[in-house]
């Protein structure tokens, strides 16, 4: 099975578009939403309703912090991400904030298990960044790959009984193997928001039967998402990171 994960969304309608556009060209068998659909970006409603779209489709959505806080308030962010989260709480109906408030914290499929940050204690929205972390992450659950977004950066933790896991950076557009002795955590990069230092937005293709994973890269109008915060009276810092992949 061929799945296309995206995450860390961000309300970036001109990111999801073209990171849509590329799916649609690889025509996976499966899409799965890894959650963060909103907050940051300055298009909350365009984003919950594609992706409302996409899930009646046969997709699977998470929820993500971003997605929670935008129901019910945020709580324990940065300054930027509670006022963004504020604005789109007021920019949301009634239908889309009760769409976000239904999603399901993970899923599990083929053996993976999909999360938007850890599988330990999902609704505390641990982040999965270092070896500590990715090890507390698969203690958790009894499934082989965990699948997770949060921090927007891409890597891969390798672990093996026994050993602590190992992080590896992978290449953008190289598939990375997934060997069968091993578990893992692969933490796929953010389509709307990219903080590796790339501004192309990243979504993640999984391959199970050639146990492989690819983190896809798709250029977008950065300039264009940073022009509609700026209107929409966002901080401007939320436009400009998108411009340096920061």
């Amino acid at each position: 099975m061929r799945i296309a994960i995206l995450s860390d969304i961000h309300a970036n309608r001109e990111a999801f578009e073209a990171v849509l556009a590329a799916v649609r060209r690889l025509a996976p068998d499966r899409l799965v939403l890894l959650g963060d659909l909103v907050g940051y970006g300055p298009e909350p409603g365009f984003c919950v309703d594609a992706a409302r779209e996409l899930v009646a489709a046969g997709a699977i959505c998470i929820r993500g912090n971003h997605d929670e806080a935008a129901v019910h308030g945020p709580s324990g962010m940065t300054p930027n991400a509670h006022e963004a989260a504020l604005w789109t709480k007021a920019q949301l109906g009634t239908e889309q904030s009760a769409f976000l408030d239904g999603l399901p914290l993970t899923v599990e499929l083929d053996g993976v298990l999909f999360v938007h940050a850890s599988a330990r204690d999902p609704a505390d929205w641990r982040y999965v960044r270092d070896l500590r972390s990715a090890e507390a992450c698969l203690a958790a659950t009894d499934a082989a790959t965990v699948v997770c977004g949060h921090t927007h950066l891409p890597t891969i933790f390798y672990a093996r009984p026994g050993r602590e896991p190992v992080a590896f950076i992978p290449l953008r557009n190289v598939p990375a193997p997934l060997s069968a002795v091993h578990r893992h955590v692969v933490v796929v990069g953010a389509v709307g928001q990219p903080r590796d230092g790339d501004p192309a937005a990243c979504f993640a293709l999984l391959d199970t039967q050639a146990r492989e994973v690819s983190m896809v890269r798709v250029p977008y109008d950065t300039q264009d998402t940073a022009r509609k915060i700026r209107a929409a009276g966002l901080p401007d810092w939320l436009g400009l990171r998108l411009q340096i992949g920061r």
